[in-house]
């Protein structure tokens, strides 16, 4: 078999074919799970180290630690760190978010369609060294004593950029490897890499943010950057460049194995290609775009298509507005939770850091379980939405109760990790490979990573106006209602879908299928 891909991708000959398969699928999850897992970690760190970079040291601070006191007795401010240190610290906090968050949607709508055009392995291993380099640059502001704005600020708009290389690569690999039979699954255990890394950076940026917190960053970054080294060594983003086969795309038992098609225990309860319910699936496909944007697609069959078709495959408009709001959510609390448990518990940084990520364990639970839920029951959309009507009512009482005890502020926190993390962690994941794989497509694989940025993109979008608000909004109770009103929209945004999938159900059940 010649290596089509080298350095790096070796061909395991003593194994048998289906041994193969298995080895490399297997190695592709583990691999990509430690790389976004990666990713999300060098995020983390900003929101841990605000909780210093602006601190009024006259407020005590629970569980026994003892009130710093200004060495002039008058000022309250004296452990910030400039710029940081003015009355109006919360909206230059808040400018980093923005910085980072617009640069990577941005980067998004791009890095999707650069990525189907280019080796998936040079570019996700290069765009990893780049996030390890600029996420330690940022601590080196605290090693080299920098108090301008601008650096920081600079650092963020292009971390931004490099992030966005990330999410398009990995989840066009594992789609590549894997077909749509358990997607929702796999996808929702392998996208806990998500709440891990947000684990991780919390705690590594927690334990040194209170002695020295460039460490908060370094650490990370060096990490980020020994990964991105594995990935360029070992990644194999195609199952064709070592050999083995393709997997089911269209739930049809149907894989391609060196170019020829091979056909596995059709299940007969499955419609056939020739079935009522079959025609009524692609009429419906085909019917929700028009003739032109039709012909597009056959015409860059087995080409990477372009943004604006990506755009309008079916599902993709909807599914990238809900996550519009839904990450505009999901990422408020990322970059400000801390700081807000610090603020309404008045604990220290480093437990503020500690009880947040009891958030990202309730993500974890919430992506697996999004993912089981709507492979077994069917309906991404209607799973998607069920979560979203719970989650409102628990961020409401969340704001109310969370700060009574550690008791209340960690289950709440893991609640609401669970119900907003849940249909963010779906869309993100197999949604995005469902669509990109998408029957319109008549087979197209080179779409993938496209229509995941454009969904990602969008949704990113919402995420940096999320944190941005967070930080012109002065008072917390505001904050949780704008977050609620974002809920409700993404619910809104879906309505069509559930109503479809709902109607598909009923005649799955009239058929008898």
């Amino acid at each position: 078999m010649v290596n089509r891909n080298p350095p790096g991708i070796y061909v395991l000959p003593s194994l048998s074919r289906e041994s193969r398969n298995v080895a490399y699928r297997a190695w592709i999850l583990i691999l990509t799970f430690l790389v976004y897992t990666c990713y999300h970690m060098s995020k983390k760190p900003v929101s841990v180290v605000k909780n210093v970079l602006y601190r009024n040291c006259s407020v005590p601070i629970k569980d026994g630690y003892e009130l710093e006191i200004a060495p002039d007795n008058t000022s309250t401010t004296f452990c910030d760190w400039a710029p940081f240190d003015q009355p109006n610290h919360k909206q230059l906090l808040g400018s980093l978010d923005l910085a980072f968050l617009f640069s990577y949607a941005f980067g998004m709508f791009f890095s999707g369609h650069i990525a189907e055009r280019l080796n998936l392995r040079y570019f996700l291993s290069g765009g990893m060294m780049l996030v390890g380099i600029f996420t330690a640059a940022f601590g080196m502001g605290y090693f080299f004593n920098i108090h301008s704005i601008y650096f920081y600020v600079g650092i963020q708009v292009v971390s931004g950029l490099v992030q966005s290389s990330g999410w398009p690569s990995v989840v066009a690999c594992v789609g590549n490897w894997y077909g749509k039979g358990k997607r929702g699954l796999i996808m929702g255990i392998w996208n806990s890499h998500t709440s891990v890394g947000n684990i991780l950076g919390s705690l590594i940026a927690g334990a040194f943010v209170t002695t020295s917190w460039g460490w908060s960053f370094a650490v990370p970054g060096l990490i980020t950057f020994g990964i991105g080294v594995m990935v360029f060594l070992f990644l194999v983003p195609d199952p064709e460049d070592v050999g083995c086969d393709m997997p089911d795309q269209h739930g049809t038992h149907v894989v391609a194995e060196h170019g020829t098609n091979k056909t596995l225990n059709i299940d007969p309860a499955e419609p056939s290609e020739t079935s009522p319910l079959h025609r009524y699936d692609v009429e419906q496909s085909y019917s929700s775009i028009d003739a032109s944007t039709q012909a597009l697609i056959k015409h860059k069959q087995e080409k990477p298509i372009t943004i604006w078709g990506a755009f309008f495959i079916p599902g993709v408009a909807e599914f990238s507005l809900c996550l519009f709001c839904a990450k505009l959510v999901s990422y408020t609390f990322l970059f400000w939770l801390p700081n807000y448990i610090e603020h309404t518990a008045h604990y220290d940084a480093e437990k503020s850091a500690d009880v947040s990520t009891l958030f990202d364990v309730g993500g974890i639970v919430g992506g697996i379980a999004a993912g089981l839920i709507s492979d077994n029951f069917g309906g991404r959309a209607t799973t998607c939405a069920v979560m979203l009507i719970l989650a409102a009512p628990v961020m409401y009482i969340y704001n109310l109760y969370g700060s009574l005890s550690l008791a209340h502020s960690i289950g709440l926190s893991f609640a609401c990790g669970t119900l907003v993390n849940g249909p963010y962690a779906l869309i993100t994941t197999a949604v995005s490979a469902d669509l990109g794989t998408h029957k319109v497509l008549e087979g197209n694989t080179k779409a993938l990573a496209t229509v995941t940025a454009v969904i990602d993109g969008t949704g990113s979008i919402g995420a940096a106006i999320g944190p941005l608000l967070a930080g012109l909004i002065p008072v917390w109770n505001d904050v949780f209602i704008m977050l609620i009103i974002s809920d409700i929209l993404a619910l809104l945004c879906l309505v069509r879908l559930v109503y479809k999938e709902l109607r598909l159900d009923r005649l799955l059940g009239c058929t008898g299928d």
